[in-house]
Formats: C-alpha cells, structure tokens, sequence
C-alpha cells in the first residue's frame, strides 16, 4: 500500500476510525478520529514512530509490507490507541527497539507486556542519528500522561507530536486544509484532555518556541504544515486570562429554572457579554467544555430533585471540576419544591479544583416572583461589574 509523503523519506500511516463517537467510553467523537505512525528512513536507519490503536493493527501491518527494516519505535506515548500495536511490529521486526522515556518502559511493560529487553530509554534531550536524519526527544510530562515525550526531526523541522496538538478528525487531507473544522475538533481536544494540565502545557510550549518547526505532525487528526495556526490557538488556549465569557449549563424539570436561566442570559448579554447556554438533558457535553476554555464565569441552573441536585448538573460540574477552567467566578440559579439548602452546598463543594470567587445564588420556591426577576438582574450587575473590573469588556 502507498504510504503518504509528508517531507523527503518521511511517510504518515493515518488509520482512519470514521464511526467511532465515544472516546475512553466517555468522550464524545462527532467526527471520529484517526491514529497516525509515521515512518522515518535515514540513510543508515529506519524508525516507525508510534503505532496505532490495536483494532486497525492489521491495516498497519499492510501498511509496512514493503517495509524491510524497522530499527527502532518511537513511543512517545504509553495509550493503546498509540502503543497497542506495538507488540505486533516487535513480532515482525524481531531486532528492533521500542525507544521511550523511563517510566514509558515501566508503564508498556505493565500494559502491553512488552519485555524490558526490547527497550532503549532515552533521557530528556538525548538525540540519535539515522544516518543523514536526527532525532531529538523531548520529555513533556502531562501532556497528557506522565510519560509522554515528543519527538523533533531537526533536518527536516519536523515534530511528531504525540497528542499535543491533535484533533480527533477521521478525514482523508493529509493535512489541515479546513481550518475552522479542525480548530474547533482541535479545541474540543484540547479542552476534554489538555486542559486540567495547562499550566504544565504552558512550559512545554515556551521550550517548544526555542525550535524551528516548519510542521507538526500529530497523532490524531491531520498534519500542520502552517503550524502557526495551531500553536498561536493553544497559546490562547491555556494563556491565564479568560474572555468576556459566561457559561451556564443548566437543567429545567418544569420550566421554573429554565424562566431564571432565561432572565440571566438576556440580562447578561443586554451587557455585552458573550453567553454560551447549555441544555444538560440534551447537550453534547464536549461542546461544553469547548465553552469552559474561554469562561470567565460559570452559571449553573440547577432544580433541586427531593432534597438534591438535579444528577445530570452535578455529572457537568464533576467534568468541569475534572478539566479545570481558568474560569475565575461562579454563580447559582436554583428552584425547589420546599428547600434548597443542600443543593447550593452541593453544588459549590463539587468543583473544589476551581480557583472560582462564589458572586451570587438565586433561588426560588416554585416559580419565580418580581423578587426574583430583581435578585437574577443584581446578579447581572454584579458579573457585568466583575468582568469590567479585569478589563474584559
């Protein structure tokens, strides 16, 4: 089978998973996804970097019947949908070795039980030589595992990625040629897998700046030979300041939170604040979290069901307190049968990771009142003074 050239002597192998809509049997896939090896020939050596997901292990191994000699294997990631088919190339290439990071060796051996005589672990920096082409190895712990490296092609300006910087996109470009389509799969990624280790994404990417990099080439989603259109949106991405953004996902069991939801957003967009409102009996909960990356404040519109939060709010909050925003306020909207008491404490005690400044709660029995409506319009004022107070609007 041909394989598709990406730079001199350099080939991509995208296993493309065009039906897959669920990721780890929790992350939404609208647009499948694809796992991408990468075939590097040097003149004296030849590397296979990265495998893919153990259920396209035979398309890989059509993929390499031309394929005389593997050297080595890059893991630059422990995840079987980059690791599994590891197992099956050693088999097929008997004399290679699997080249990672320290704890990569100890976290294959204990998933894929690969023996520890077929590695060769490589210290962050280290570089190897294929003959005309140079291979440096960078480790990026927590991007998004804590063994995970990446790895710079220095002739060819080349870095294969790993999972920083991939959109989960079954297509057939090789490279991005959609811009809008993959930055917002690239976001949705970023925002349910990256996002809780900003800070650390932070660093990675001030070392990343140090190198030349004409294209990056991803494990997931196609390659970036514009690779300023996916670096400049991940430095927005995890930068520490938000935007003028309210975010309010929300549940309505017989309208009464639904009429304060709907008094807020008015409110708040009467203001000139951007608002992104979220049925959860019906939202895709990724396009929530596309929506957290930029939030300066959280509203959440919860019933209480007998004497607790309504579950499917408290599954939101325990994904937003799981991706951790660098939203900065936060705020309650809630109606009841008879108290409420337990579902404020509930709510704000489930995001205990975000750094968040509590600015209000409303709540009503039954059906709002004139009182209410006035209590949702000073919570209004109240966000629209915060988000002035840090320059947001």
């Amino acid at each position: 089978m041909k394989l598709k050239k990406i730079a001199d002597n350099v080939y991509m192998i995208a296993c493309l998973d065009w039906d897959r809509r669920l990721f780890d049997s929790l992350i939404p896939l609208p647009d499948g996804t694809s796992y991408n090896s990468y075939i590097i020939k040097g003149s004296e050596k030849t590397v296979m970097v990265d495998s893919v997901d153990p259920e396209f292990s035979d398309l890989l191994l059509h993929h390499l019947q031309d394929i005389k000699k593997i050297d080595f294997i890059i893991a630059n990631h422990a995840e079987q949908d980059h690791s599994g088919t590891i197992p099956k190339v050693l088999e097929k290439y008997p004399d290679s070795k699997v080249i990672t990071t320290a704890i990569g060796r100890s976290l294959l051996m204990a998933h894929l039980h690969i023996p520890e005589d077929r590695f060769q672990t490589v210290k962050d920096g280290e570089s190897i030589s294929l003959g005309d082409k140079t291979l440096e190895f960078m480790h990026m712990p927590w991007v998004h595992w804590p063994e995970t490296m990446v790895t710079y092609l220095r002739e060819d300006r080349m870095l294969f990625s790993c999972d920083f910087f991939g959109s989960h996109i079954a297509t057939t470009d090789t490279f991005v040629t959609d811009e809008g389509r993959v930055y917002e799969a690239a976001k949705r990624y970023y925002a349910e897998i990256m996002m809780p280790f900003r800070k650390m994404i932070q660093k990675h990417l001030a070392r990343l700046a140090e190198y030349d990099i004409g294209l990056i080439a991803p494990s997931h989603g196609p390659a970036y030979n514009k690779p300023e259109f996916i670096l400049e949106a991940y430095k927005e991405w995890v930068s520490d300041q938000p935007k003028n953004v309210v975010v309010v996902p929300y549940i309505s069991m017989h309208g009464s939170t639904k009429r304060l939801v709907n008094r807020l957003v008015q409110g708040l967009a009467n203001e000139g604040i951007t608002v992104y409102q979220f049925d959860l009996a019906v939202t895709d909960i990724g396009k929530l979290a596309i929506a957290l990356v930029d939030a300066a404040t959280i509203v959440v519109g919860v019933p209480t069901v007998r004497s607790s939060p309504h579950p499917n709010v408290m599954y939101a909050l325990n994904v937003a307190n799981v991706v951790v925003p660098k939203a900065r306020y936060a705020a309650v909207l809630n109606s009841y049968g008879w108290s409420n008491e337990s579902t404020l404490a509930a709510v704000t005690n489930a995001i205990p990771n975000l750094k968040v400044e509590v600015v209000g709660a409303v709540g009503c029995k039954g059906l709002p009142t004139a009182e209410t409506y006035k209590e949702v319009d000073q919570l209004v004022r109240t966000i629209s003074e915060k988000h002035k107070e840090d320059n947001l609007i």
